[in-house]
């Protein structure tokens, strides 16, 4: 196939629209079943990369959930706490356990459930049937992967009344050095982000202490390769192997740290025993369910505790979970990594950065104020490696 006619581009009234190789060569991917538009397929090229780079650095199957052109998360192939799978909603998915690249996605899926409502997901290696089972019963637009099993594709195809968006990527394809794209008319070329992210990176420790243990150099390779495939300015949380907070597309650092900040705060709360616990109504939907965690947590647009309103969601009335109690649960977390595209202009994003249980930082450094920043890593016993590289993506 070379080339691929859209429906429209990124809004119906963009037409004609189309995806096609600029030298004539066949395009690297088939069309199993759907047919994806111009944002799913900005969404597939994107999360595959970020995959396939995971899988490179660290070795392991790994898996991303995007929307709008970012990831929501993305994470390697960790078995599962049973905490972590109820708050995941996966503690049913059968084979799990057995499945790598299933507990990737799970991870991956599970992490900001809200905005990963329509995502669409890549797979760095053959998806399976747990991870079709994972993706059956979730609202999703489509997937890529280098191949699938047969099981696992017919149980993919019937989603969306059999319109699901299933693409298979050739993973032997290399694109060219040079890329291009067209903004008002005109046309721009850069040579492409070929930068290797891996352990090597890390060698630069500017701060007291230099204890830095393999799961935090896996969780910053993590946070970096994200960022890599995130829209800039942005930051992300990690830890376990898998990204717990993006903050993607702000024009000021400390946002981004704030907005990640704030996600990576839900996802260790909802693992907090009063969450996982909370008692569902049994005909209650999994956005719904997700909606609920997410206003019971942070107590958003409603309050779902309050009388006439928790009956929608639950069987009983829950205790509220306060902010005191938040925040002593969030006291006992520790042991987070926290990445930057670009450098850290001031020590604010450090200071919220505690707040969510940080102790590792990666960014570039070459900031007129790294000193300030290093000695308030110091001041809290982090540590800090500059990798001298920034990863703006646009």
């Amino acid at each position: 196939m070379k080339e691929f006619e859209l429906k429209y581009g990124c809004n119906p009234n963009q037409k004609p629209a189309k995806i096609y190789m600029e030298d004539g060569s066949d395009l690297p991917i088939e069309i199993l079943n759907g047919r994806p538009g111009y944002i799913n397929f900005l969404d597939a090229f994107n999360s595959y990369q970020l995959v396939k780079e995971l899988k490179e650095a660290l070795g392991m199957p790994a898996a991303a959930s995007f929307k709008h052109v970012s990831p929501t998360s993305a994470a390697v192939g960790n078995p599962l706490s049973d905490k972590l799978k109820k708050a995941c909603f996966v503690d049913d998915i059968e084979g799990l356990d057995d499945s790598p690249i299933a507990c990737a996605y799970a991870r991956a899926r599970g992490t900001d459930r809200l905005c990963s409502f329509g995502d669409w997901a890549a797979l760095s290696d053959v998806c399976d049937v747990p991870t079709a089972m994972i993706l059956k019963r979730e609202v999703s637009d489509g997937i890529i992967a280098p191949g699938y099993e047969p099981e696992a594709l017919e149980i993919l195809k019937s989603k969306r009344s059999g319109n699901y968006n299933i693409v298979k990527i050739d993973p032997s394809y290399i694109p060219q050095i040079q890329e291009k794209k067209q903004v008002f008319g005109v046309t721009f070329e850069q040579g492409r982000n070929n930068f290797k992210i891996g352990p090597e990176l890390l060698e630069n420790i500017v701060t007291a202490n230099k204890d830095l243990p393999q799961e935090a150099v896996r969780d910053m390779v993590v946070s970096l390769i994200t960022l890599k495939y995130t829209q800039s300015n942005s930051v992300c949380y990690a830890v376990d192997g898998q990204a717990i907070g993006v903050g993607a597309g702000q024009q000021s650092r400390i946002h981004c740290t704030r907005l990640a900040g704030s996600k990576a705060d839900t996802w260790f709360l909802r693992q907090a025993d009063k969450v996982l616990n909370l008692p569902f109504r049994p005909d209650l939907g999994r956005p719904d369910r997700d909606n609920a965690v997410d206003g019971y947590i942070n107590k958003n647009e409603e309050d779902v505790c309050a009388d006439g309103v928790w009956q929608r969601y639950f069987t009983e009335r829950p205790e509220p979970f306060t902010a005191e109690e938040q925040r002593a649960y969030l006291d006992t977390v520790s042991g987070v990594t926290l990445g930057s595209d670009a450098f850290f202009p001031f020590s604010d994003s450090i200071e919220r950065g505690r707040k969510s249980g940080v102790q590792y930082v990666a960014e570039p450094g070459g900031s007129k104020r790294d000193d300030e920043v290093i000695a308030c890593c110091d001041k809290y016993g982090m540590v800090m490696c500059f990798t001298g590289m920034r990863l703006f993506h646009h």
